[in-house]
């Protein structure tokens, strides 16, 4: 049954993530979210594997399993708000992340000798495709570039790089969940790569002189929300489907997070959703198909 559910679920909370960051924009600054959120979601699963009685990692596998934290979420959101904060174009960010299975599935098949069909590659680059229909319109409202180094912004360069480390960041830290960290019991091993996750998080706010943190209602349901749901079920979820298959036909699955999350937004904030849009959902949704066949 966890099967079936665990991928449609992965889907529907991995999307609202681009929700949470933007609704969070006007009350916290986004490190300072991501420090609370793993900070939290470290003490949730310490309870959870304290009343479990579940077994810890021991010796050099804690570090193992703080820098796949580290890697999975912190570098990985932390280089992207970060990105975003000095001019990327969200649409361009979200595409470049949509880079990640395919990335996934060139490094698995050399390192666990994962071979895709050509029908999964098709999947992949049809899933891709998808995906930027979807996000095209923000693109090209954007000016589909970097904006410029301008006052108080980093050179184009270095937010280019830093937004290319982030894809990187997360493809390695989903690969290394499949070596010795699987052995790890998954309720300790989210607790100790949480905590990892809020170490860069925690660096990122002293480095940037992050402070601001209005307490309101959105702020409280979107730290919640994250806790709970991003980085407690979503990822955890991510790790769980890596362990258990191959891990390119469960990142495949990140291609209709963007589509879902355009939808998101038009339901929620009354974003614009045009047949542009609709119609790469319809073309990322057909390539996760195939990515996923066996």
């Amino acid at each position: 049954m966890i099967s079936y559910l665990a991928a449609p679920v992965f889907v529907f909370l991995w999307s609202t993530g681009f929700i949470v960051a933007r609704a969070i924009t006007p009350y916290v600054d986004p490190n300072m979210y991501l420090l609370a959120r793993f900070a939290g979601t470290t003490l949730l699963f310490l309870a959870i594997a304290g009343i479990t009685r579940a077994p810890w990692p021991k010796g050099r596998d804690i570090g193992r399993h703080l820098f796949a934290g580290a890697l999975l979420q912190g570098v990985y959101l932390g280089a992207g708000y970060w990105a975003v904060a000095q001019g990327m174009s969200v649409g361009i960010m979200a595409l470049l992340g949509a880079l990640q299975p395919l990335l996934t599935a060139a490094i698995a098949a050399r390192l666990f000798g994962e071979r895709l069909s050509m029908r999964a590659w098709s999947g992949l680059v049809l899933g891709l495709a998808g995906v930027a229909l979807v996000l095209a319109p923000k693109i090209m409202a954007s000016g589909a570039h970097v904006a410029q180094a301008s006052s108080g912004h980093a050179p184009q360069w270095l937010v280019v790089t830093i937004a290319v480390l982030a894809v990187v960041a997360i493809t390695a830290g989903t690969l290394y969940q499949k070596t010795s960290l699987a052995r790890a019991d998954i309720r300790s091993a989210s607790a100790v790569q949480n905590a990892g996750a809020a170490v860069v998080a925690l660096v990122l706010v002293l480095a940037l002189g992050e402070h601001r943190f209005i307490a309101s209602t959105t702020t409280w349901l979107s730290l919640a929300w994250g806790v709970v749901m991003l980085s407690g079920v979503a990822t955890t979820l991510l790790v769980w489907m890596v362990r258990r298959g191959d891990a390119s036909r469960a990142t495949a699955l990140l291609f209709l997070a963007p589509p879902l999350a355009a939808l998101e937004s038009y339901l929620a904030f009354g974003e614009t959703l045009d047949a542009m849009q609709l119609a790469g959902f319809g073309v990322a949704l057909a390539g996760v198909l195939l990515a996923r066949s066996k």
